[in-house]
């Protein structure tokens, strides 16, 4: 029992130094690699803190190190939203690229003058994106990328990581609120610690690093969180009020603010004052790349200065002001078992190569994907022969051709099949397009992929519902289009194999809490449009109130939303043209999945701008792209050019032939002045 006096002076201030003195040297062991003391004291240090907070709990902190135990068994993963999103980052695999997309800086940069150059490069660490965030210093909540928009909440299995401060060293001040982005990984050498644990134990392989540490972090099981030795290296920030701290300037300057908070930052990280410095630093790190204690795929180049980074901003999908370099993938030789046709969501046979599992860049590869018929032809491979496979862009396994020399005499060229593999019925092959499909709608592999792919993190991203599930559902013939699974009752469920009351009842809840929450973007995705994936989704979510305001779209107004080319406005409506995609939105609608634009209180809040197109012209007070990111908080979609559907002219000094056409047009116009208002209004500090 503890004691229930107050707890002496002398007692707070000996905890006090426990807890410093214990997060001293774990920094000292974990980030620098310069350990001061030997294990056993430390352990005697740490036993005597957590006997005292146990005796007084009025002395436990939020930042307290035995926090980092863990033990605790969650409930479950909740998401929450990040305050600005998580982006992706584009790719280049070559220098030629890579100047490429820095010409492609400069021009975009020249309504501000010239690009003011240098570079802050590090490794590309291969693991699982995650953000910490800080409040006045203290680590309040660990979110995963998610979609960029929404992650998963780990915050208890981040604590556990011991590169991650769970306060900021220093003595501050600190900011108000700093969210820390950056790498969740395990190294080389604790995950094939891990995987020889699993083989002793007849437990599963991991496939590789990255997926591992990504299963990792997202265990209910906090102390088997660390077990497993994750690291956390810091590349760079969301969010941030700094308060009374000064900003940083350069990229430079932020990673040794964050290397004085406490964090780890990616190995050998270094700034590049020219362009030519940035191909001789990628190719140094390329050359030790086996060397690196973890996965290294590629290296990062981000503009050096923060200021000339804002203005740039950000595609729909990757910021303008960064690119990772990908390095040419490993090539390891196995051999070709055999030749397996999967078929997809849209009809399309796909041959997958069976091979003899081997390793590449930590991962086993048993399977690889070999693209189409006439690849396999072109590059003449054949069953039993040995083949040369790399990981295409060091991630999807590919088969790249057949070693000659070592074929057998009885090798036959491969016959594509002529028939679906699944339902039999015979394939075809559209004029200009190399892929043959099953055309039959009625296909269970067809079905069975638009399931799994509506239920996916790629569709509705519907808990608890993996591959095996659909697959059962699918097979006992209960459901037979996505719309079938919100009419699933717990005895359905509990009549499979390995499903007890309790997840049967967790399989409900999560469907209906898809069905609740569900935003329109998400269930455009789902639906499963060729062509759209969650980018376009969200562009068309903002500008139709619903499917049905969609589905009446036509190809001309489709084509002036950003991101809808012709083929995608074309797919979008032989989409809707089909009646069994229309029944099936009937069934969508009835059964209560039918998420809608919530358009009044946004509009009313953005002055009317939410869905609308934007184009600004003329001399701003505030650089193009920092109006185009205000205006986009506003709701509105930032455009390029005067059309029939454009929203709303922003005028500024000295405007060109743009408010002319917009006059011509009836194209509602406004002052900057009047636009600065309504961000006011809307309560957007400027």
């Amino acid at each position: 029992m503890p004691d229930s006096s107050e707890p002496s002076p002398a007692l707070r201030e000996r905890v006090q130094f426990l807890r410093e003195t214990i997060d001293h040297h774990n920094y000292a062991y974990h980030v620098l690699n310069a350990p001061e003391i030997d294990d056993a004291t430390f352990d005697a240090l740490f036993r005597e803190l957590k006997s005292l907070e146990e005796q007084w709990p009025e002395l436990k902190t939020p930042w307290s190190p035995t926090l980092r135990i863990g033990g605790g068994l969650l409930p479950g993963l909740a998401k929450q939203a990040h305050r600005s999103r998580m982006y992706s980052l584009d790719n280049v695999f070559s220098y030629e690229e890579w100047d490429a997309f820095l010409d492609k800086m400069r021009r975009a940069f020249a309504d501000n003058g010239a690009l003011p150059e240098g570079f802050w490069c590090d490794p590309k660490l291969d693991g699982l994106a995650v953000e910490l965030v800080y409040e006045d210093g203290i680590l309040t909540t660990a979110l995963t990328r998610g979609d960029g928009e929404v992650g998963e909440v780990v915050t208890e299995g981040a604590r556990t990581i011991r590169t991650v401060p769970l306060r900021l060293m220093g003595k501050g001040p600190f900011p108000a609120y700093l969210a820390v982005r950056g790498e969740t990984i395990l190294t080389k050498e604790d995950f094939a610690r891990i995987n020889e644990e699993n083989r002793a134990r007849g437990k599963k392989i991991l496939a590789n690093p990255r997926n591992a540490a990504a299963g990792t972090l997202r265990l209910l099981d906090t102390s088997a969180v660390r077990a497993k030795n994750l690291r956390f290296f810091a590349y760079g920030i969301g969010e941030a009020d700094y308060k009374d701290v000064q900003p940083p300037e350069t990229y430079a300057d932020l990673m040794a603010l964050l290397q004085g908070y406490g964090f780890e930052t990616p190995p050998r990280g270094s700034f590049c004052p020219t362009s030519k410095d940035v191909k001789n630093y990628a190719e140094s790190v390329r050359e030790m790349r086996e060397s690196f204690a973890m996965e290294i795929d590629g290296c990062v180049v981000k503009l050096n200065n923060l200021s000339a980074a804002k203005a740039l901003g950000y595609t729909a999908r990757a910021p303008r002001f960064a690119v990772a370099i990908k390095y040419p993938a490993q090539a390891v030789e196995t051999r070709l078992l055999a030749i397996e046709i999967q078929v997809g969501r849209t009809g399309v046979l796909t041959p997958v190569a069976i091979l003899e599992p081997v390793a590449i860049q930590g991962a086993m590869v048993s399977r690889a994907t070999l693209h189409n018929s006439e690849e396999i032809a072109e590059r003449d491979i054949r069953v039993g022969d040995y083949v040369t496979v790399r990981r295409a862009g060091d991630v999807i396994p590919e088969v790249i051709g057949p070693n000659r020399d070592k074929r057998g005499p009885d090798t036959k060229p491969f016959e594509f099949p002529k028939t679906c593999p699944v339902c039999g019925e015979p394939v075809f092959r559209e004029k200009d397009e190399v892929a043959f499909r099953c055309e039959n709608v009625s296909c269970p592999a067809i079905r069975e992929r638009s399931i799994e792919y509506f239920v996916s993190k790629a569709g509705l991203d519907i808990t608890g519902f993996g591959e095996k599930w659909v697959e059962q559902l699918v097979a006992s013939g209960r459901v037979t289009q996505p719309a079938d699974l919100f009419s699933l009752t717990i005895d359905d469920f509990l009549s499979f194999k390995h499903m007890g009351p309790l997840l049967a009842r967790k399989c409900l809840d999560a469907l209906a809490r898809a069905k609740s929450e569900a935003t329109l973007e998400r269930f455009i995705t789902a639906l499963g449009i060729r062509h759209v994936g969650l980018g376009t989704a969200r562009a068309l979510a903002k500008k139709y109130s619903d499917v049905d305001a969609l589905a009446e779209a036509t190809e001309a107004e489709l084509t002036e939303i950003p991101d809808v080319g012709p083929i995608v406005a074309a797919s979008i409506r032989n989409f809707f043209a089909l009646k069994t995609n229309r029944d099936l939105l009937s069934r969508f609608k009835e059964c209560g999945l039918w998420p809608v634009r919530k358009t009044e209180e946004k509009e009313a809040q953005a002055g009317g701008l939410s869905g609308k197109t934007i184009l600004f012209t003329g001399a701003l007070s505030m650089k193009r792209k920092l109006a185009e990111q205000y205006a986009e908080q506003l709701g509105a979609i930032p455009v390029s050019a005067v059309s029939r559907s454009l929203g709303l002219l922003v005028v500024g000094e000295k405007p060109g032939s743009k408010l002319a056409k917009a006059r011509a047009l009836g194209i509602q116009t406004c002052t900057e002045e009047e636009f600065l208002a309504m961000l006011r209004e809307s309560g957007i500090a400027l």
